[in-house]
């Protein structure tokens, strides 16, 4: 073909009219975290969507827009199943490509995506959950168990309870991994300090609505003390009926696990003289007010409980350990940015300076609280009197105890 000065022109024309093509930018990595919660059942109130207001609200404080960062919070209900959550969080790391799995409350259901998140190399950061196994015998380097657990209760809510004349114990126990825990837990406490166990009630867990029977036998047992070994909503019934048959008149009612949540459900009338132990309290601080009165506006009939504060907490921390190593390396891999986290140094609102130890513990403080009498509340949840605060260093079972495999003797 032979180029005329009329076809060349042409040419010069058409190439004019393209347009310019410039070189692809890069896109940001999206950082997505799944927040995996009971958003229907027993526990709806002690994390359900309050849990996910918070863990946006850490987005917001921690500035990650204006950081940089692009983060993503998506969140699902796993009914309190350990089977339905495995496949919630395989499609979620397989398909949907979620980062950090957040919050899981429910034992069975925590231990039971342990190997699914080390097998994808995902970050694991539970608030819900409570099984001292968590950081023991089913340990895993890419978990962090932040609020609270079942050792950590039994210490400070059972030994309080033995050390004021408490030394005979009857327990109701919910029957998964968590309930037999916090059992065996609250046992050694109780023994160690001389006191005796008479007896237990295992009942089903979930769909268990009246605990008469159980609270029955725990009364005819002639135990000084009623150990309810459950949570959420089933401590609101237990709690409701003991006082309804009385049991409180004869026998001290130990709440080894209770929520802000719960005392409110129950009224001020039936849960005064309660004690309880929660590492968050909304009026503990002036830190602990100002985030309070920060997520407030969002969740205005479900003030924030131990579980919440935990996800705001972990969320933070986490988006500090992606903002120091990059958002791209903290996606490839779960292991190394877990210990990232536990690198730096942990302070926010809501617990104040802690530390993750080796074992993925985090060591916040453990306050054990009295439920105050409708006569002694100024206000709208004004709920709970300082007892006494137990150091993070001192609230939770000593390393060494706890025997996780990848932690070095």
């Amino acid at each position: 073909m032979t180029l005329t000065r009329r076809s060349a022109l042409t040419t010069v024309a058409a190439a004019a009219a393209l347009p310019l093509i410039r070189p692809a930018r890069a896109q940001k990595p999206v950082i997505k975290i799944g927040v995996l919660n009971d958003q229907s059942g027993p526990y709806t109130n002690t994390g359900g969507r309050t849990s996910v207001i918070c863990t946006q609200q850490a987005l917001e404080d921690f500035g990650a827009a204006a950081k940089g960062l692009n983060v993503e919070v998506i969140s699902a209900d796993h009914q309190n199943k350990p089977d339905l959550a495995v496949s919630i969080v395989r499609q979620w790391f397989d398909r949907d490509g979620v980062d950090v799995l957040l919050d899981v409350p429910t034992s069975s259901v925590a231990l039971a995506l342990q190997s699914v998140v080390r097998e994808k190399n995902k970050v694991y950061l539970n608030s819900g959950a409570a099984s001292s196994a968590l950081t023991g015998a089913q340990c895993s380097p890419n978990f962090v168990h932040w609020t609270y657990d079942t050792y950590m209760l039994a210490k400070s809510t059972g030994g309080a309870m033995v050390k004021a004349g408490g030394d005979s114990w009857y327990f109701v126990t919910a029957d998964y991994a968590f309930g037999k825990q916090l059992q065996s837990d609250t046992t050694s406490f109780v023994t160690a300090a001389g006191g005796k166990v008479l007896g237990s009630a295992l009942y089903p867990f979930p769909g268990t609505t009246d605990f008469s029977s159980f609270l029955v036998q725990a009364q005819s047992s002639g135990a000084k003390v009623i150990g309810l070994a459950n949570a959420g909503g089933d401590t609101v019934n237990s709690i409701k009926q003991a006082n309804e048959f009385g049991l409180n008149n004869s026998m001290k009612i130990a709440a080894l696990l209770m929520f802000i949540t719960d005392v409110h459900a129950l009224g001020l009338g039936v849960a005064h003289g309660l004690n309880l132990t929660e590492s968050f309290y909304w009026d503990l601080n002036d830190r602990t007010r100002a985030f309070t009165k920060r997520v407030l506006p969002k969740t205005p009939t479900n003030y924030p409980n131990m579980d919440h504060a935990g996800c705001y907490s972990a969320t933070f921390h986490y988006l500090k350990a992606v903002a120091d190593m990059g958002a791209a390396e903290a996606k490839k891999d779960g292991v190394a940015t877990v210990n990232r986290m536990k690198a730096m140094p942990v302070d926010d609102d809501c617990f104040g300076k802690t530390k993750i130890r080796e074992d993925g513990r985090n060591l916040v403080p453990s306050f054990l609280f009295e439920v105050k009498k409708p006569s002694e509340s100024k206000g709208p949840w004004d709920y709970y009197k300082l007892v006494v605060e137990t150091p993070g260093n001192e609230a939770f079972r000593p390393l060494a105890d706890g025997h996780c495999a990848f932690v070095k003797a």
